[in-house]
């Protein structure tokens, strides 16, 4: 009886011995909340979670998909709660004010020097706090560009613009007009030279503003101001002309997001798309009928060509359980060739330097050698560090401008306005 008991410990322990040796405890589990909608853009973030999984079998990440509809109110639920995921994505945007409430681990001592250093410098801008700490890790972003109709630049005479001699917005309008026409003779415009979206203009009119020298916001004793000087007012007053003096611009962008402009760009009642998201080139590769023909131009150019540009991040809850872990599969996750991967698949561009210069963003093919380019006029704007931008774009900005755009009201009175009501939302986050 001795000896059987004998021989069962002693299997135990090989046993238990055995099972140490070969990972038997319950691997590490991370949990990674993806914004990928995009079925190219979801197969790639899968896939770079199903590298990291089959080769390190101790860290698990657990893949979830949370809309960008939701994904707001989803982190405000689980920063109060504490049941946070171990790593979300999300934007620069909002990062900054959650830093600011504690509700992010700064991640400042636990970057590698490669990747701190591989990162472009504008791109870290867009998430460094004013103490110079970081609580995410940029790696998506993108520009608005200009997409063209290949066949009405060739019959209207016009040379397209090379990224070396962009147009200048002048020269935008005056192709404008000519692409402007009346087909069939009938007293109405059928191919307008323009069309913008205009249902939420706020981020691009501010972005695009940047190249005029615009801001929008300013300090003042010590608080955020709104003010719409002669830089602000430019682009306004450029868009306002376009829809209402030269009408060159459809009004179909009135009420209508850039993406639902799309299908009347390729039944050829817009000649260009200007200021445009880089990620709408996927859109027309995949709706475009067989023998369109459709290009990229250049950002145009005001006092510069200069844009501002939030970018898509990665970032740790202060309360997540696993942050070691959590970061070194960020650090994976966002290496050269698997930032590559994602870019390429949601369309946008990589932030790292050693990312951008693979062959993917320098072909020809679909625009990306010209859309690449425009990366260099990319800057982190002031808007997007302003405490209450949120709100204020939303309850008070985007109705202005959609009075606006809408012509009930002039570039003047929309000046007035913005800068008079603007206090009252923005005071309350000082």
């Amino acid at each position: 009886m001795r000896i059987r008991l004998l021989l069962v410990a002693v299997l135990l322990v090989v046993l238990a011995s055995t099972a140490a040796s070969t990972g038997g405890s319950a691997p590490v589990r991370v949990r990674f909340v993806s914004l990928a909608w995009q079925k190219q853009a979801v197969e790639a973030v899968k896939a770079v979670v199903a590298d990291w999984n089959r080769a390190n079998p101790s860290i698990q990440v657990d893949y979830a998909q949370v809309d960008w509809g939701s994904i707001h109110d989803y982190l405000q639920t689980s920063f109060q709660t504490g049941d946070v995921p171990d790593i979300f994505h999300y934007e620069s945007i909002p990062i900054l004010d959650f830093a600011k409430r504690g509700f992010l681990t700064d991640l400042t001592p636990m970057i590698s020097k490669e990747l701190r250093a591989d990162v472009l410098p504008a791109a870290w801008q867009t998430v460094l706090t004013q103490d110079k700490k970081i609580y995410a890790i940029p790696y998506l972003w993108e520009s608005l560009i200009i997409i063209y109709n290949k066949k009405a630049f060739a019959e209207a005479g016009i040379k397209p613009p090379t990224v070396a001699n962009p147009w200048t917005w002048d020269e935008m309008q005056k192709a404008a007009k000519a692409l402007t026409k009346d087909r069939d003779g009938d007293g109405r415009t059928d191919q307008f030279g323009a069309a913008l979206g205009l249902r939420s203009p706020v981020n691009r009119v501010l972005n695009l503003s940047m190249g005029f020298g615009g801001t929008y916001f300013y300090q003042q004793g010590g608080r955020t101001v709104v003010y719409v000087g002669d830089a602000e007012r430019q682009l306004l007053t450029i868009l306002m002309n376009m829809l209402y003096v030269d009408k060159t611009a459809s009004l179909d962008g009135i009420g209508r997001s850039s993406p639902e402009l799309i299908p009347g760009f390729l039944a050829g009642r817009y000649a260009m798309l200007p200021g445009i998201g880089v990620w709408a080139r996927q859109q027309l590769v995949e709706t475009a009928p067989a023998g369109f023909e459709w290009g990229v131009l250049s950002p145009l150019k005001a006092k510069t060509q200069y844009q501002g540009s939030a970018t898509q991040t990665l970032s740790i809850p202060a309360a997540a359980k696993n942050k070691e872990a959590a970061m070194r599969f960020i650090e994976f996750a966002l290496n050269r060739d698997n930032m590559a991967k994602q870019a390429l698949g949601d369309w946008l561009f990589p932030t790292r330097a050693s990312s951008i210069t693979l062959p993917g963003f320098r072909t020809p093919q679909n625009g990306w050698d010209v859309s690449t380019e425009s990366v260099k006029s990319l800057r982190m704007a002031t808007w997007q560090r302003v405490l209450g931008y949120n709100e204020w774009r939303t309850r008070l900005a985007t109705p202005l401008m959609n009075e606006l755009f809408a012509n009930r009201i002039t570039v003047e009175q929309f000046a007035r306005r913005l800068e008079s009501e603007s206090p009252e939302i923005l005071d309350r986050y000082r």
